[in-house]
């Protein structure tokens, strides 16, 4: 038995309070794009997280550059070891968004940009060592990680976390949950960048004297998209395209943009290797290709089935179920996850909508999520006693 029931009932009791932090969270506007509102953003939410929880016991700020800076709080527990709470505070929302668009309730709904992905996040953090406090069961310390770069790939934050994650107990992700399941089965990505040079030319008085560049990129299309393997789970998108100057001009430059997901490991050397060895077939043409390797797979291991029971034991004292999800999105958890650690991912917000209109959460979800990751530390405070 965990003291589950008494944490969502101190939830519960204080649902206003978190509600109230919401907003204040939802309305501090942290777009990935914009350095300036996201470093004035993350100094609103250290504010708000330090008056909520005190001081903490160790503090480190990270430069990030352009992409936003990494903040590394911690606050001591009374158990041994640590539990990792990783947050992204960027979202996919431009500035002005909540102007028109303010977190809003109607009954059980809260709806506002951010407030599934994932800013309940950063609230369910705080109020999970709120109330572990409060309840007096022995936990270890909470350590809670804030990344703003997560929307745009993690190239800032990812040392930080793949270090962080190290010495934990446990990383808690509270990304968006699958309908109040957790996600322990994600895929990778891989992104690829190709841009093709020709020659222009007037299409009309000169059109042999060109080489189209939008010819080339279109016929490297075809060959992409079947790189896909289903029966692998590796699926490709070409998801923009660019090109040429005008109507009447044979295409100089033609570009797009790939979006690529795998589920078993050994697709990134393959899905890579493909995009490189790609040629254009005019040799007046010339393509270049930039290829990422933005996120590794998560596949469940000993440690996510072992984490599943603490969730299944929490879950059962408050009379509900928690499974586990597949799905094509990632998350930072997939750097955890590749380097073997225990990680719980999608603990978040109950809800719909993330990057869309219709993004929004339930206030019901807000108090059991945050009483499942509560009563997961206390679980793993009693078992490192």
């Amino acid at each position: 038995m965990t003291h589950a029931v008494r944490y969502r009932d101190l939830l519960t009791t204080n649902v206003e309070a978190m509600i109230d932090d919401l907003r204040r969270l939802v309305h501090v506007e942290t777009p990935s794009d914009r350095p300036d509102l996201l470093r004035a953003g993350l100094a609103d939410i250290e504010d708000y997280v330090t008056t909520r929880l005190g001081a903490p016991s160790r503090r480190q700020r990270h430069d990030g550059g352009a992409r936003g800076d990494v903040l590394d709080l911690t606050w001591e527990g009374t158990a041994p070891g640590a539990v990792l709470c990783l947050v992204h505070y960027d979202t996919v929302w431009p500035e002005g968004t909540v102007d028109d668009w303010p977190l809003t309730r109607d009954g059980d709904i809260l709806t506002g940009p951010g407030v599934l992905d994932m800013k309940a996040g950063l609230v369910q953090t705080v109020w999970m060592l709120l109330v572990l406090r409060e309840v007096g069961e022995p936990h270890p310390a909470v350590r809670l990680l804030l990344t703003g770069d997560e929307e745009i790939g993690s190239s800032v934050g990812r040392p930080h976390i793949e270090a962080a994650a190290a010495d934990a107990l446990v990383t808690l992700i509270p990304e968006p949950s699958a309908a109040g399941d957790v996600k322990l089965q994600r895929k990778g990505m891989v992104f690829a960048d190709l841009q093709v040079h020709g020659v222009e030319s007037h299409a009309g008085l000169d059109p042999d004297a060109g080489a189209s560049a939008i010819t080339e990129l279109a016929a490297l299309i075809p060959q992409i998209n079947a790189l896909a393997d289903r029966e692998r789970e590796t699926t490709v998108n070409v998801g923009v395209i660019r090109g040429g100057s005008g109507r009447n001009v044979v295409a100089g430059v033609a570009s797009c943009e790939v979006d690529i997901r795998i589920q078993d490991p050994a697709e990134e050397d393959r899905m890579v290797a493909a995009l490189e060895a790609l040629t254009v077939t005019d040799p007046r043409c010339s393509l270049e290709v930039i290829v990422e390797r933005n996120r590794p797979p998560m596949n469940p291991t000993a440690h996510s089935q072992g984490l599943l029971t603490l969730l299944r034991t929490a879950a059962a004292d408050l009379d509900e179920t928690v499974d586990s999800r597949a799905v094509g999105g990632a998350s930072d958890g997939n750097f955890v996850s590749a380097l073997g650690l225990p990680v719980i991912d999608g603990i978040g917000g109950i809800g719909a909508g993330p990057h869309a209109r219709h993004e929004h959460i339930t206030v019901k979800g807000l108090s059991r999520q945050t009483a499942l990751m509560a009563a997961v530390a206390e679980q793993l405070g009693a078992a490192h006693r």
